[in-house]
């Protein structure tokens, strides 16, 4: 009886190259320093990079960028993630880096000098920009598939939208007109097509096609459909201040937990206290603090969490409340971020594992050294704008005690950092 021949095992499909692109220019006539600009505590470069090292389809990132500020941000950022070795930086020619320079054309650049310093071909180049500051890995992913995986030439993210748009026409006869309506008619948002508004967020293109049609869009373009609520570009400072404001709505699980930190420092006035001062007839200062503060930061010491107090006033009773709360404290500082780095480098404490909360201007310096920087919900606007998270507590009321929560759960219990966890 003879034996059916073995068939020969089919060979795998190539995982496809797939080559994120992030231009990143120092510059920007709306914006200074844009892509530097933080939202929700984080640069715009930097949630860009994240989103791009987040997606499943991409292989490698490349900042492409005129600024040596810009890299060192993605550079750090990438090696936080643990990610150093996925991110690379190009240096973009002057020739490329003008107000008028096409993002095509940096593209392009970044992509010949990756392949020729890494020896790799890419299959799919994609083109990120830094400012759709609520970009998603679900965005990324889904352009990137729609032309590695399912034969799309190009793709692009959409978003649905329902307005009715207008032209002035005051040239021509015809004078003001609707330029996807007939102004004569008024249908049902129902009974209209629907119209898709492309977000700038994210684009995708076959790299071989892309070289040959230097351009975004050529052959098949998929769209790739993204939240509508997330859609938005920052060309001036009131992109930027309506990004800040949705921040807290829009960043998913903005809140640290007890893995993400090292250890915390808290600011005195106004974080600990409701930044009033009561004065006696004899020029006695007085403050008031809430006695949960005092439980989430004896808390935090039992589970073995680094504190410090570092505060700019020099009034005695901010010694007072630290040596009660037995914390450690730094008073009477005029920079409190060079006191911080000092303390983080006495402590062997890596400052981006620090949790640091502010609530004033004077605390900003502090915010950009900081992993976590924290506002309390009391904070200065330009301080939550900073922040990387934000009670809901005001300061003097509880805010503390809410952090703690945060890293060791509402009933502040978890174990401390020499307990190890139950397997």
């Amino acid at each position: 009886m003879t034996q059916p021949t073995q068939q020969p095992a089919k060979p795998l499909a190539k995982q496809p190259t797939v080559l994120a692109v992030i231009p990143a220019r120092g510059g920007s006539k709306g914006v200074p320093a844009k892509n530097l600009a933080q939202v929700g505590g984080v640069p715009l470069v930097v949630r860009a990079v994240r989103a791009c090292l987040a997606s499943s389809e991409v292989t490698d990132v490349v900042v492409t960028t005129d600024a040596p500020a810009v890299a060192e941000t993605a550079r750090a950022a990438a090696e936080v993630l643990g990610e150093s070795g996925r991110l690379h930086c190009v240096q973009r020619p002057e020739a490329i880096a003008g107000d008028t320079a096409t993002s095509e054309a940096a593209v392009l650049h970044a992509l010949d000098r990756y392949e020729a310093e890494h020896g790799k071909t890419v299959d799919v180049v994609l083109l990120v920009q830094c400012t759709s500051p609520f970009i998603a890995r679900e965005d990324i992913d889904g352009v990137a598939a729609a032309v590695a995986r399912e034969g799309a030439d190009t793709a692009v993210t959409v978003a649905p939208f329902h307005g009715f748009l207008w032209r002035d026409g005051s040239a021509v006869e015809d004078h003001n007109y609707g330029v996807n309506h007939d102004k004569k008619v008024r249908p049902r948002r129902q009974d209209r097509p629907e119209d898709l508004l492309e977000t700038g967020a994210a684009y995708a293109m076959d790299a071989a096609g892309f070289r040959t049609h230097r351009h975004r869009f050529f052959g098949h373009t998929a769209l790739v459909r993204t939240d509508p609520a997330r859609v938005l570009e920052i060309d001036d400072p009131h992109d930027l201040a309506r990004a800040r404001a949705l921040a807290p709505l829009l960043d998913p699980a903005p809140l640290p937990s007890r893995e993400d930190i090292d250890a915390v420092v808290l600011d005195f006035d106004g974080t600990q206290t409701d930044d009033r001062v009561l004065i006696d007839s004899d020029g006695r200062e007085t403050v008031a603090v809430h006695r949960g503060d005092g439980l989430g930061i004896a808390a935090l010491r039992k589970a073995g969490v680094p504190l410090l107090i570092l505060s700019t006033e020099q009034n005695p009773v901010v010694a007072a409340r630290a040596h009660k709360l037995r914390v450690p404290v730094l008073h009477g500082i005029d920079r409190k971020d060079l006191a911080l780095k000092q303390w983080c480098d006495e402590q062997s404490i890596a400052p981006e594992r620090v949790l640091y909360v502010g609530n004033d201007v004077n605390d900003l310096p502090c915010f950009a050294l900081a992993g976590w920087p924290v506002a309390v919900a009391s904070a200065h606007d330009s301080v939550r704008a900073a922040a990387r998270a934000v009670t809901k507590t005001p300061g003097g009321f509880g805010a503390i005690r809410e952090i703690a929560a945060w890293l060791l759960g509402p009933t502040l219990t978890a174990p401390s950092a020499s307990t190890p966890l139950p397997k």
